[in-house]
């Protein structure tokens, strides 16, 4: 009886700890054409800001225009998760967005500065709403350190994969 009651413990601990990893386990990144696109864009991008620093913003702020075209544009913050730049919503700009969750419960911010600093870049998913729609979708970003200014901070841009 003991020894049943320890088995099915210790199989009750395999199995949550289990779940709590997964929850933690870092999704594939994305391989479409979009994605790509995505990687080129920002990279592109980070140049950009490297050699014009904020001078830069106004150009990605331009729609249509190879920043910004369809459900793409580009975001900028520093490392402080301070907003530098969101094309999209420039209402944004200036305000911080630590602690800032998706629909889910994910710290997205959070996590792009965790992917700069652990790998200077890479690809973070979580929810956010599509253009013009109130539920939230599945998004990937793709985020890459930069310096603006003589400050360090990250670059980025998004895609809905459906």
């Amino acid at each position: 009886m003991n020894t049943k009651r320890l088995l099915v413990r210790y199989c009750v601990i395999a199995a949550l700890s289990l779940g709590a990893w997964s929850a933690f386990a870092e999704q594939v990144a994305p391989t479409s054409h979009k994605a790509k696109q995505i990687e080129a864009l920002v990279s592109k991008a980070a140049a950009v800001i490297e050699s014009q620093g904020k001078a830069a913003f106004p150009d990605f702020r331009k729609s249509p225009s190879e920043w910004m075209f369809g459900e793409t544009y580009l975001f900028v913050y520093d490392m402080k998760l301070n907003v530098l730049l969101v094309a999209a919503f420039p209402q944004n700009e200036g305000k911080n967005q630590t602690g800032k969750t998706d629909s889910k419960g994910k710290l997205y911010h959070d996590a792009f500065v965790s992917v700069v600093e652990t790998k200077g870049s890479g690809w973070v998913d979580y929810t956010f709403p599509k253009p013009g729609q109130m539920e939230p979708s599945q998004k990937w970003s793709y985020v890459k350190a930069v310096t603006i200014d003589g400050v360090p901070g990250l670059v980025g841009a998004g895609f809905y994969p459906d």
